[in-house]
């Protein structure tokens, strides 16, 4: 199981890497020039890229993981020779990792072939100091010119507005909601928007896989930088359908103007839906759609042209939609943790117990399961085929135990094996403990005759 969850995890970073030669319409010598940037950012050779990028439009997703045992683990970089790493990048902040190693190495500080690229990449990216990063703090420059993708489904952006309060708390407490939207880039065309009650990644999840749903992959996102966008689920995510993950720069609201420009527009419908002061969320949703298809989609956009609309827009684009069939769609939004079985052969989770069997009390397992969906867990653990585990019902008078499995049943016995094997220590232990015939009462005798 962790060798299968570390081969994921290494092909949703080759799928990092290699997306930006991915992307539609580039030339030979844009494609020359991004495999230079990434192989000076990662350390990997040429060849490398284009083996990565062969198994992918090969196999899709599953190209990328590593076959066997997957990429060998290198030990640990000594804090010593890492705090010297990081400032030899400082320095030169265009510095390659195969030059740092090097000069590692010409110094006598690290030995010939003891720092690995591949690690040493890993470890700066983890503190901050990749080459990605150095340049992102060294530019400061905006951009001069807008853009606009050239076809729709080609990149998506989206961001979180805060929205009305509503008495939906407990006790009817008012608490805010927050509005997630998806805006197509070309088109303007908004894919889905929603209002949610929490503030958290699961919105996010949410409008993504219906924007996906409605109307197909889009090959690049564009999101913002804050932990509703930026994780690891959300990695996954991207990974696996194939779509390129991009994130605004730190402190450039310029840069995502497009949803933000669309934010702007939601405020009229906020002081409109305020003076019907909606109880619900349901509701206030009700009323966003409508006003989301009447006074924004079917209206005339002035960054498209003279009566143009951005459905109009969306639907006359002849850009083929890439739809994801629902088996690889709730697979690619699948999350897993960790949960140890309890006495009960049960697992916590959410405030819900679910069965997972009494052979593995005591055991920790791994659970993938749907956000959307927590009516049945997949459990998994290592040498036994994933098995679904369902919510724990507990009902009036107690439910009936579950029987062991065959495996764990009593086995019938004619004898003790326990009481036959203490009988045959025992009588062991009596012929050692036997006493030696004693010849002193002889040599008494022997004397008195004298």
């Amino acid at each position: 199981m962790k060798s299968r969850k570390k081969a994921e995890e290494i092909a949703v970073q080759r799928m990092q890497w290699l997306s930006p030669l991915l992307a539609d319409g580039l030339d030979a010598a844009k494609v020359q020039q991004l495999k230079t940037e990434i192989c000076g950012q990662t350390g990997f050779s040429e060849r490398t890229l284009r083996r990565w990028k062969a198994q992918y439009q090969a196999e899709g997703f599953e190209g990328l993981k590593p076959k066997g045992k997957g990429r060998p683990r290198y030990g640990a970089i000594p804090p010593d020779l890492l705090e010297q790493a990081i400032l030899l990048r400082r320095e030169v902040p265009r510095r390659s990792i195969r030059q740092i190693i090097q000069i590692l190495e010409w110094e006598g500080r690290a030995q010939p072939g003891q720092l690995k690229r591949s690690t040493l990449q890993e470890k700066l990216t983890e503190h901050g100091y990749s080459a990605r990063h150095m340049r992102l703090y060294a530019d400061t420059g905006v951009a001069a010119r807008r853009y606009q993708r050239r076809h729709r489904n080609q990149l998506w952006s989206s961001d979180i507005k805060y929205g009305p309060y509503l008495p939906i708390g407990p006790g009817g407490k008012k608490q805010q909601v927050y509005l997630v939207a998806m805006l197509d880039d070309a088109t303007r065309f908004v894919v889905h928007g929603a209002f949610y009650p929490t503030q958290d990644q699961t919105i996010v999840e949410d409008c993504f896989r219906q924007s996906i749903q409605k109307h197909g992959a889009p090959d690049t996102v564009y999101f913002d930088n804050g932990t509703q966008y930026r994780n690891r689920w959300m990695v996954r995510t991207c990974s696996k359908l194939g779509i390129r993950l991009l994130y605004t720069r730190p402190y450039s609201p310029e840069s995502k103007g497009k949803i933000e420009r669309f934010n702007q527009t939601v405020d009229a419908f906020l002081a409109e839906v305020s003076l019907e002061k909606p109880q619900t969320l349901e509701q206030l949703n009700e009323r966003f759609a409508i006003w989301l298809s009447e006074c924004y989609q079917y209206q005339p956009h002035a960054a498209l042209g003279k009566d143009i609309s951005p459905d109009t827009a969306f639907r006359s684009d002849t850009q083929p939609l890439r739809f994801v069939d629902a088996e690889n769609l709730k697979n690619a939004f699948l999350h897993a943790e960790t949960r140890k079985v309890d006495k009960s052969g049960c697992i916590s989770f959410l405030g819900r117990k679910y069965e997972v069997g009494l052979m593995f009390v005591g055991r920790t397992v791994d659970m993938v399961y749907d956000p959307s969906d927590l009516s049945e867990l997949t459990i998994e653990y290592e040498g036994h085929t994933p098995w679904t585990a369902r919510p724990l019902h507990i009902g009036e008078r107690t439910g009936k135990r579950p029987s062991l499995p065959g495996h764990m049943t009593t086995i019938p016995a004619d004898a003790s094996r326990l009481l036959d094997a203490a009988e045959r220590k025992h009588q062991k232990r009596q012929e050692q403990q036997t006493p030696a015939v004693s010849y002193r009462s002889a040599w008494k005798e022997a004397d008195a005759d004298v």
